[in-house]
């Protein structure tokens, strides 16, 4: 719950700041008349993003149990595939995202009504699909349910929890209320979803073993269920938080230590980097004395 709550709280927060931005930018220059398309555009986004995740959580019924776990294993590894993507460019571009959102904007409003419903519908919309794909994936991995089996409320319950914060954050934001160190935010919460990417990506591993695509399925790496029990209260909150698996295979293993360990390294160094070397003060040319005729 708590990692699906940490999903739904970061994604929410950059659809608020989007929408937030692009609404306020709409009351300075005084075209308050074309926030009737941007509701629009952000309206049809939603709705295209609930219609995916329904799609996703309901799609696969009927579906033989080799081919559930071939979807689930794929869809999980394209979800950590794009949330990858997306805490990098957030942690490049996050910055320069006002004045880029500005510049669209800008374009929209001279070519008419329908390019500011477009401008917000995907500014909001590749947000929502990558929140409703990333939160589908790592409610699988915490549940640890089949794709058609009956669902878990809880990752449901915490991602509405996060995206009814961002959006009271997103407001509260726009109207002055409250002010965010975003850079401080979207890195901290950058290094945990790193950990939640890695946990998916074993899980959609394991999918894909169980799915037959796979090889490994009985090389356990470890087998700690007696320990943790996976449905003892520790054991719940390890496989909540980071998607731990008391039963890991070997390959599973390898998957994880192969993207958490370079991903973090180069989000660390991408996020806050090295401390700018200080310039040297020019060395002073001693003067040049002109020899006496």
């Amino acid at each position: 719950m708590l990692a699906n709550y940490l999903i739904g709280l970061r994604e929410g927060l950059e659809a608020a700041l989007v929408v937030s931005i692009l609404v306020a930018y709409l009351v300075k220059t005084d075209r308050r008349d074309h926030l009737p398309a941007l509701w629009a555009g952000v309206g049809i986004a939603i709705a295209v993003s609930l219609g995916f995740g329904a799609l996703l959580t309901f799609g696969p019924s009927g579906l033989s149990f080799e081919a559930q776990e071939a979807i689930g294993g794929t869809l999980s590894i394209v979800a950590v595939g794009l949330v990858t993507w997306m805490i990098f460019w957030m942690a490049r571009t996050a910055r320069h995202m006002k004045s880029d959102l500005h510049h669209k904007l800008d374009d929209a409003l001279s070519a008419g009504k329908k390019a500011v419903v477009v401008v917000a519908m995907l500014a909001v919309g590749r947000e929502g699909l990558e929140t409703a794909l990333f939160l589908w994936a790592s409610a699988q991995a915490t549940s640890g349910t089949a794709v058609n089996a009956s669902p878990n409320l809880a990752p449901l319950v915490g991602a509405a929890l996060g995206l009814g914060t961002a959006v009271l954050f997103g407001w509260l934001i726009y109207r002055g209320a409250l002010r965010l160190n975003m850079r401080v935010f979207f890195a901290w919460t950058g290094l945990f979803l790193v950990v939640i990417a890695a946990g998916v990506l074993a899980y959609g591993v394991h999918d894909l073993q169980e799915a037959g695509i796979l090889p490994g399925l009985n090389n356990l790496a470890f087998d700690v269920s007696a320990t943790i029990p996976p449905s003892s209260w520790y054991g719940t909150v390890l496989k909540g938080v980071f998607n731990f698996s008391p039963a890991t295979t070997w390959l599973q293993l390898f998957a994880w230590t192969a993207y958490l360990v370079p991903t973090m390294y180069f989000f660390i160094r991408t996020t806050w980097g090295s401390a700018p070397a200080r310039p040297t003060a020019p060395a002073v040319q001693p003067a040049v004395r002109a020899s006496a005729a």
